[in-house]
This record gives structure tokens, sequence and C-alpha cells, in this order.
């Protein structure tokens, strides 16, 4: 008996992290994330140290914010343009929630090298 209510519990548990998981990637819960922050029109192009200076030209040229995830290359829209507008051109990371293809920030900082 003990070991089925462990094995129970076990089940219960890893149901629970799944569950967890799948919000965040739905973008319900906290995502963080390490990319660029470029500028909506040319996207993952500029993504890297090389577009830094297009980004920060086209995005003072009033170009909208993106942000660029580093897994895998795709492009977020920004809610919150100010949260990440100073950080054009940069590497950077983030805190906030994802859904239908468009971040909302909670916190930034420089992504570690």
């Amino acid at each position: 008996m003990k070991k089925a209510s462990a094995v129970f519990a076990t089940l219960i548990m890893l149901g629970a992290a799944g569950l967890a998981f799948a919000r965040q990637e739905s973008g319900s819960s906290n995502a963080k994330m390490t990319g660029w922050v470029v500028d909506e029109k040319c996207g993952a192009r500029v993504a890297n140290e090389h577009g830094s200076d297009c980004a920060k030209k086209c995005v003072q040229g009033g170009q909208p914010v993106v942000f660029v995830d580093d897994k895998d290359q795709s492009v977020l829209k920004v809610a919150n343009q100010d949260a990440l507008k100073s950080h054009a051109g940069e590497h950077v990371a983030v805190s906030g929630s994802v859904e239908k293809g468009t971040l909302t920030v909670q916190n930034v900082s420089a992504a570690s090298k």
C-alpha cells in the first residue's frame, strides 16, 4: 500500500510539473530568455553584434523594437516598447510574459557572455 501511495504521489508531482511547463510555454506565466533587441523592419537579420548600429538607427528613426530569441530566432513583438527601446542593438536577458507572439517585458538586463 505504501509503495502504491508513493507511486501515485510521484505521478501527481510529475503531472503538476508538466502543467507548469506547459503554462510557461503558452505564456501565462513568466518566461525568461536571452536574445537581441532589434527593429521590426530588419528583425532577425540584424540580431547579432554586427547589426547593432543598424538596429539603433532604425529604432531612433521610429521603427518599433522587437525581441529575437536566441533559442530559435523567433521574433516577438514587444507590448511595452519603452521597456526595450533604450536597449536597441543589445544582447539582453529578459523576463516577462509571452502571449500570441507578443512579449510583455517585466525585467531586462545585459545578457551574460
